[in-house]
This record gives C-alpha cells, structure tokens and sequence, in this order.
C-alpha cells in the first residue's frame, strides 16, 4: 500500500508535536512503515524530529535511524546521549549498528560499545568495525543461520531454531566442519523431507557461492546480481564462515556507486550532495573548470594558428561550435556505453573487434550527418559545394576519431585502476572539443588551400 507525504501531513505532525500530543503522534506514527516515518523525518526540524524518535519504541526508531540520510542521522543523533544511542544499537543488526557507530567521533563510539548491554554484541560489532566499508567485511552482518555437518537433522532443527532468534530474516542455511570452515548449503526442502537420524553431510549441497572479507564491494555486488543471490556467505583467508551480506546492503552499494559516477561523469570529483556547504560544493567542481579552462584555452590557440583561414573564409568560424559539439556528443556517447559495459562486467570480446564496429556504426552516423549538413548548407544558406564538402567530411572524421577516443579511454583508465567514470564527463568533453577543432581546420587546409 503506497504512502504519500503530503504538506499537510507534515504540518500535523507538526502541530501535533508543538502541543506535545503525544497520544495522536503515536496513533498516527503506528499506521506508518518506518522507512515512511524517516522521510517524515527528513521534512521535519531537527529539534521535532529528535522528539518525535525519542517519543516513538526503541524496535521502531532503531529501523528509522538507519534509513534516515547519513547528514539527517548525524544532527539527530547530536539531540541522544551514548547511552541512547546505545539503546538504540543493541536492538539492530551488526552491519547496521557497525554503519552508525562508525560515523561517531572515537570518543563517542568508546563511550556507545562500553553502554552496549549484549557483549556479544558489542564483540561482534566490534570485530565488523576493523573492515574497510568498501569490503565484504564491512559490508556483512554477524547474524546468520549455521549448522555442523556431523549433526543429525533432529539436532540440526533445535539448534537452527535457537540461532532464528537472533536473524530478522533466514535466507540460507550453512553447514560447516568443526573448524568453522564452510561447506556448502542446506536445502529446507531436504532438511523436511529427511529422516530425523539422517547425518547432515549426506544432504547438504557442497556447491555455494561465497566471498572473502577482503574482497571489494562492487565485486560482492557483480557477483550477487550475476546469480541472483539475495544472501552470499562471508568467509576470512582460513575459509571460515564469518557472516553473510544480504540484498538490501548491495543495493545501497549499487545505489552509491551510481550516484558517485553521475557526479563524476558530471565533472564533480568529490561525493557531496545539494544541502552541502558553498566550499564543499566549490571544492569539488573547480578542479574540472580548471580543466575544461584549459582545455578552452588549447582551443583558443589552435584557432589562433588559422587566422588566415577565418580571413579567407570566414564561412568556417560558425561551423567550429558545431564540430566541437559533435565531437563532445559523440565521445560521451561512446565512453558511456562502455563505462556501462565495465560496471555490468558485460564487456567481453576482441578490442579490435570493438574497434572495427565502432568505426563502422561512426562511419554510418557520420555519412547520415553529414548528408544532412551539406544539404541544409549548400541548398537552404547557400554555402559553396567545396566549404559543404569540407564540413561534411570534418563531421564525419571527427565523429569516428570522438567515438574511438571514447570507447578506449574508460577501458585504458579501468586497466590502470582508475574509475572509468571519469571519462564519462569534463576529460572527453575537452579533449574531443580540442581534437574536432584541430581536425576541422587541417581538413579545411587540405580541400580549401589556404
């Protein structure tokens, strides 16, 4: 059922909230999904967002604080002590409680475990704070289902119920050896349809897809959307199961790593979002501007060295925005498509393969283009054939070698390690604009003689 947050929604929370209603707060606060209750959150003041969580249950706000934005969360969580936010932590999972400690000063995270009541808890958490967020080990969460292969299923069934306590959700059953070393699957479907005496290495499914908690979160991400997986198993460098990661963190992975190459290829270099101070947004788009700056002035001087052409004919100068243009459009074109292929890892085959096809389809849209050009400049402006001949076959020549400078860049930066985003914005834009200009006029020099 979906839920619309209206203005006027909002104003009666508000109201509701400056009378100190606390009894209408929480008729109204029970209907609603607390991923619905964070975005009423997001609409609210700081100081009526920090009543209205302190009002609501602990299982309630503990969910809400973590679908809350990272910027809301952290001036809400100013308004709690460490001991609340304690309180708060001890009723989430590992990976989420680890997610929101990790963004406390090392004062307050000490101060948050040391209130953590459960120390099995506080261990694990803990234990999940040592990775890097950017890995399967900061990914995964400690809670899951796991059984021995030496047990019987009766065992196996009383032991998977005590540990269902602690998962909010079951996806997969793991069978281990003594030493804690993954073995491979249980199917649920077996385990009913099983004899009770029935030793667990005789049923399980030794094939399992798992990753090591080093490995890094777009890889986890690859793998899971690959086969489908809504959970996948955490193992350390001893093969030993240490936890699991479930769908809902790698969609976040997904979501973030989308949003960080849109900024990029937008020619932003740093993750900053709209609500963020004037410096943090300057400081992460100047660093492009100098770029395409320079880029402009590159442009500017190779104009310079065809001042004879613009006196002769000085038809070609408006013309040169068009080229540059096309160049631009071409190479984000090119670059987008396999800067795609590259994050979806569907990018296989031959790269002279890749070239030759490239080439070909430029060539088509190039010939089309430029058919256009000549006909809407010599039939409608009244441009003399050899200046039509000159632009159409610059188009045509700029859109292959634009198209080939984008398919190869991202490929190149992805083989040195660098996010292949970047070829995406600013850094094709300029360099395609440069080289269509410089294209145009040795083109024009060749069929005009100037």
């Amino acid at each position: 059922m979906s839920f619309e947050i209206t203005e006027k929604y909002i104003e009666e929370i508000q109201q509701f909230i400056a009378e100190r209603n606390n009894d209408a707060l929480l008729k109204i606060m029970h209907e609603v999904h607390y991923a619905d209750i964070a975005e009423i959150i997001e609409e609210l003041e700081i100081d009526e967002a920090i009543f209205l969580i302190k009002l609501l249950d602990s299982e309630i706000t503990s969910d809400v604080i973590t679908e809350l934005d990272e910027d809301t969360r952290e001036k809400v969580l100013r308004g709690f002590s460490s001991k609340e936010i304690a309180e708060e932590i001890d009723e989430l999972d590992t990976d989420d409680a680890a997610d929101i400690i990790s963004e406390l000063s090392e004062q307050q995270k000490k101060e948050v475990i040391s209130h953590l009541e459960d120390e099995e808890h506080a261990k694990e958490i803990v234990e999940l704070l040592r990775y890097d967020e950017d890995t399967a080990g900061g990914l995964m969460a400690k809670e899951l289902v796991k059984v021995n292969e030496n047990w019987n299923v009766l065992t196996c069934v009383k032991e998977m119920r005590a540990q269902a306590e602690e998962v909010s959700r079951v996806h997969s059953i793991y069978v281990v050896d003594d030493n804690d070393i993954l073995k491979g699957r249980l199917s649920l479907k077996d385990l009913l349809t099983t004899s009770t005496k029935t030793a667990i290495k005789d049923i399980y499914i030794k094939k399992v897809d798992s990753v090591n908690v080093n490995d890094d979160a777009e890889d986890v991400a690859k793998i899971m959307q690959k086969y489908d997986l809504e959970a996948i198993p955490v193992v350390d460098e001893l093969g030993r199961l240490v936890g699991r990661i479930t769908i809902d963190d790698i969609v976040d992975v997904i979501k973030e790593e989308a949003e960080k190459d849109y900024q990029m290829a937008a020619g932003i270099s740093q993750d900053v979002e709209a609500d963020d101070t004037i410096w943090e947004l300057t400081k992460a788009r100047l660093p492009w501007l100098v770029l395409a700056l320079f880029g402009g002035f590159v442009s500017v001087s190779i104009l310079g060295g065809f001042e004879e052409a613009m006196i002769n004919y000085p038809v070609l100068f408006f013309f040169t925005p068009l080229i540059a243009a096309m160049a631009g459009n071409v190479g984000v074109q090119s670059s987008a498509i396999i800067v795609q292929g590259i994050a979806n890892d569907s990018l296989r085959g031959s790269l002279w393969k890749r070239l030759i096809k490239e080439v070909l389809q430029s060539l088509l849209n190039g010939f089309v283009l430029a058919l256009l050009l000549m006909s809407a400049g010599m039939y409608f402006l009244g441009f003399e054939f050899k200046v039509g001949l000159t632009v159409a076959i610059s188009l045509v020549s700029v859109i292959i070698i634009a198209s080939i400078i984008g398919t190869f860049v991202p490929i190149i930066l992805e083989k040195r390690g660098i996010d292949p985003a970047l070829a995406t914005g600013p850094f094709i834009t300029t360099s395609n604009d440069i080289f269509g200009i410089l294209i145009y006029f040795w083109i024009a020099k060749l069929i005009l003689g100037f």
